[in-house]
């Protein structure tokens, strides 16, 4: 903990100024400076996402694609704006291939009820990882209740990794879908997504990846990966909640039929038949969350005009640095020690229920998430009840770590 600050920070990534974008780093908790280390649950949010969502709820707000007046135009310009700015953040052919929903979970659930239910018989496979967040294991149990499809889990080794060969491995001709996290919630590993994504293609196997954590803190290339469908939320990557994106293959959305029905997602609607909208609209039905999209368009604009590189390479260091003060505590071990791991470390302390851990933690104003993290699977493993789990932003700092490892040592010492 002693170790020096400034040789670890890359010199390209002023921290100093990217944390006076956000105003509630400002803030005291307890009387002690806010240190938030719960990013892999929720991001916050910049100034500039702020912003742009006060700016239309306060000037632009109306309905969307169906009104002539002047609100409802702006109001469309705003939302369909924000949708031409995702195609180039994550490299899609076109923005018939970004499909506007709730979150990662709902993208999941769509691809699954509008995909995979009609498409799957008994006995036909999906194949899933053993370190899933819940929101990509339940949509595929569902399914295969409704179908008699069987669900197939790759296995996980004792650092927390996915094998390549174990997962090819499994894939058979009976494999319809491969559902992968890029990067788990629970543990930070790295999943090999781009050879995973090759080989089930080589196959003829569809592909999902979840992005949910990925997409704040790698670069993401939807065509360079080749995926069928790529799901990510707006609030991981520091836009608002309740939005999120579904990217598909333009031939495999084409081929699906909607998920919901309602308006806009409808061309004609008699009685005796209805015609659908064009993509990406059939997929989307319903006043939509309008305010939600701007800000992700907002939060895509900001990050932007960043140094992503620098960034990246930020939170790398952080990363290093937290596992080396963390282990250095007696008493903590550290759950997940893949070799290639995202910005998140999850730990359990030996006589300190993390619940308990969080708790204390609060008290010293440190912000970290505490409990199975939707990834009940991951914790049986592992035989813990679940883990302390810190997470970080590029707008945290050294400091912080130092101040969270002497939060956790002081925790110990008050249950020893």
């Amino acid at each position: 903990m002693n170790k020096p600050v400034t040789a670890l920070q890359p010199a390209r990534f002023d921290v100093a100024a990217v944390r006076g974008e956000f105003p509630v780093l400002a803030r005291t908790i307890h009387g002690h400076p806010l240190v938030f280390l719960d990013n892999g649950a929720s991001a916050q949010r910049p100034n500039a996402v702020i912003a742009a969502v006060d700016d239309y709820e306060r000037h632009h707000h109306a309905n969307i694609h169906r009104g002539v007046h002047t609100l409802s135009q702006e109001a469309t310009a705003l939302y369909e704006g924000a949708r031409d700015r995702i195609v180039p953040f994550i490299n899609a052919h076109s923005r018939a291939e970004i499909v506007f929903v709730r979150g990662t979970t709902e993208a999941i659930n769509l691809v699954a009820q509008s995909y995979a239910r009609p498409l799957l018989r008994a006995g036909d496979e999906i194949l899933i990882t053993h370190l899933e967040h819940h929101a990509n294991i339940v949509p595929w149990q569902l399914v295969c209740e409704q179908t008699g499809a069987t669900l197939v889990v790759a296995p996980i080794d004792g650092k927390g990794e996915v094998h390549f060969d174990a997962v090819v491995a499994l894939m058979s001709p009976r494999t319809k879908l491969l559902a992968c996290a890029h990067v788990s919630n629970a543990l930070g590993t790295v999943l090999p997504v781009r050879r995973l994504v090759a080989a089930a293609k080589a196959r003829g196997i569809v592909t999902l990846i979840d992005g949910a954590q990925a997409i704040p803190h790698l670069p993401v290339d939807v065509q360079a990966l080749d995926c069928d469908f790529y799901a990510f939320s707006a609030h991981k990557v520091f836009g608002p909640t309740g939005v999120g994106v579904l990217y598909g293959r333009e031939s495999v959305l084409e081929r699906m039929p909607p998920w919901q029905g309602g308006g806009d997602m409808i061309l004609t609607v008699s009685f005796t038949k209805t015609t659908y909208n064009a993509l990406p609209y059939k997929f989307e039905a319903g006043t939509p969350n309008i305010s939600g999209v701007v800000g992700l368009g907002a939060a895509v604009d900001w990050l932007a005009t960043l140094d992503l590189e620098a960034a990246h390479a930020h939170e790398a260091e952080l990363l290093s640095y937290a596992t080396e003060v963390l282990t250095d505590i007696e008493g903590l071990r550290v759950i997940g020690t893949a070799a290639d791991k995202a910005s998140l470390v999850s730990f359990v302390v030996d006589g300190v229920h993390p619940h308990d851990l969080g708790t204390i933690l609060d008290q010293d104003g440190i912000a970290i998430r505490t409990g199975h993290h939707c990834a009940m699977p991951v914790m049986e493993f592992f035989r813990v009840p679940a883990t302390a789990r810190a997470s970080f932003a590029f707008y945290n700092t050294f400091e912080e770590v130092d101040r969270l490892a002497a939060s956790v040592a002081r925790a110990r010492r008050l249950f020893a």
